[in-house]
Formats: C-alpha cells, structure tokens, sequence
C-alpha cells in the first residue's frame, strides 16, 4: 500500500499563504518573548540547568499528592514538582534562593520545610543534582554555539553535495523552524532544561534530513533530459508530490513512537517529548512550504544576477567591437 501514490497538489503556488501563516506564528512568539522579558527577566523560562539550583527527587513512605507536597514548599510559591518514577517519588528543581549563591543552603532549605509540614509524611532523598550558575552560562553559551556550528556544517555539507543555494534555502527553512520552537517555548512558558535543548538539536537534525530528500528529488529532476527547460513551479511541486508519500509515512511514524512517549513516558521527558512533536510537525511543514518556496526564490534572483552579468559582458564586447 503506498499512500498518495498519484498526488499532484500544487503546493508552490500556496506558497504565499504559507508565508502569512509562518509570519504570524514567529510575531507571536517575538511578542510573548518580549513579553517574557519585561515580566520574567529574560526571553524564555531557563530551567536550573542553565541558572543554577538543586534537583531532588524524593520518595515519600505514605500516599502524597504533588498538591500536598507543593502545599509544605510554600503553596504558590514552591519550586517546580513533578511526578518522577514509582508512586510517591516526586522531583523538586529548586532554583537558587535571591540572597544566597549557595545550592546546598536551598537543599537544606527544603528539607526543612517537608520536616516542619503536617501535609506530609516521612521521607527520602533517592537523588540530588547540583547545577551551579557558572556552569549554566556556559551551557547556555556551549548550546547557542552548538546550534549556529550545525547551521555551518548544513550550509558546507549542502553545498557540496548540491549548490549553495540548496545549503542557502535549507539554512532558511532550519531557521524558521527554531524561531517558531522557541517562540512556542515563550508563548507557553515551557521551561528550558538540557533535554530541551537536545530536542531543538534534534529538529535541526529532523527537518534538515526531510529538506535533503526533497532537494535530492528536485536535483535528480533537474538533471533529467529537458528538466532545465521545465517551468520551475512545476518541476518542484512534482519533485515534492513524488517524495510525499514517503514525507509522510516517515512523520506518521515519527509522531506515533513520540505520541506513546507522551502518554506513557512520564513528567519528566513530557516537555523533550512535547518539543519534539512540534518540531516534527514544523519540520515537515518547512520542508514543503519554505524549504522549497526559498529554493525558487533563490534561483529565480540568482538568474537575474546571471542575465545582468551576460548583459553587462555582451554590452562591453560590442562598445570595444565599434571601429574608433
């Protein structure tokens, strides 16, 4: 069985549609990133793992609730609870306290208040992690450069393998797919951690795969007898018809494997897993409705440059043909 065996949808010509809804998602995210700035302090929620604090998980002996674990830490203003592993195991991600630097005050701290709280039981700590503020600057630091080193490594790799305006329009597309990522992260206040970091790496990694194979298919038509001469709308909009099937099939798996992990994985990959759905749906979407639109684009300013430059040579070779 092969899905969309015949398809023929004309995608390019819905380009500038795409275009509007793109625009309009990645100004929402720019807006709830100001946002955040004003009232947070900075453009999203950074996890401990990039300021500093202290990760507990603790097992309680009796049945606790996250409510009532919440309630001992100071209601509304108790650090980040989730669930974590076996009943009555929860992690506690406490950030560094305004007026000490020292993680093992904050650790100390919390203890403190689940011994003073009626609303729970006796307990364990199973696991504490320290993350200071130092090494979370350069966390922050090593994965801003990680994702503008992979940016590099996609534009030589594709212009090797194709054309640099291949490398130029897959750099696009990468590009709109982390501004709408973490414009989501900013408009719903998704904590960034590691693991969410390793997710925005890993959309990279997804949609510039999906952008090859289209690119492969376009290249490959491109060099079939008459492919130049082809109307260039055209010869794209079947190249993506003809990898279509296998776009989807491959995102369909995708999202099935990531939708289980959602519903069976638990609290603490919910926000990796969340981000990378998004960044499959978008990847996909990109691949298609920028990717290939910003190819075109491309082509079509790079042969004017071209017909300019013929214009210009021809012009000089007959001015230096007129007899003085």
């Amino acid at each position: 069985m092969r899905f969309f065996k015949d398809a023929s949808y004309q995608f390019i010509e819905k380009r500038r549609k795409a275009y509007v809804v793109s625009a309009v998602v990645i100004v929402l995210g720019l807006g709830a990133m100001l946002y955040n700035v004003v009232s947070i302090g900075s453009w999203v929620d950074y996890g401990i793992d990039f300021t500093g604090g202290t990760v507990m998980v603790f097992e309680f002996e009796d049945e606790t609730s996250a409510a009532d674990l919440r309630e001992a830490l100071g209601g509304a203003q108790a650090p980040s609870i989730a669930e974590f592993g076996a009943d009555n195991q929860y992690i506690v991600r406490a950030p560094l306290a305004e007026d000490t630097d020292d993680i093992e005050v904050v650790s100390r701290a919390l203890r403190a208040q689940l011994d003073a709280s009626p609303a729970v039981g006796a307990y364990q700590v199973i696991q504490t992690d320290i993350v200071g503020a130092k090494i979370g600057e350069e966390l922050t630091q090593q994965a801003l450069l990680a994702i503008l080193f992979s940016f590099v490594l996609t534009l030589i790799y594709i212009a090797f393998r194709f054309e640099f305006r291949f490398g130029l329009a897959s750099i696009i597309a990468t590009t709109h797919d982390i501004l709408i990522t973490l414009g989501f992260l900013a408009l719903f206040r998704v904590e960034i951690s590691l693991p969410t970091v390793a997710a925005i790496l890993t959309i990279v990694g997804y949609s510039l795969n999906d952008t090859i194979v289209v690119f492969d298919r376009i290249r490959e038509n491109l060099n079939k007898k008459g492919g130049r001469r082809e109307d260039p709308i055209k010869l794209i909009d079947r190249s993506i018809n003809e990898v279509l099937p296998r776009t989807v099939m491959t995102s369909g798996t995708t999202l099935a494997v990531l939708l289980s992990l959602l519903i069976l994985g638990g609290a603490v990959i919910r926000d990796f897993t969340i981000v990378l759905i998004l960044g499959v749906v978008i990847g996909t979407y990109s691949s298609i409705f920028v990717a290939s639109p910003a190819l075109l684009e491309i082509q079509r300013r790079w042969e004017k440059k071209d017909k300019k430059k013929k214009k210009g040579a021809t012009a000089r070779k007959s001015r230096k043909a007129i007899p003085v």
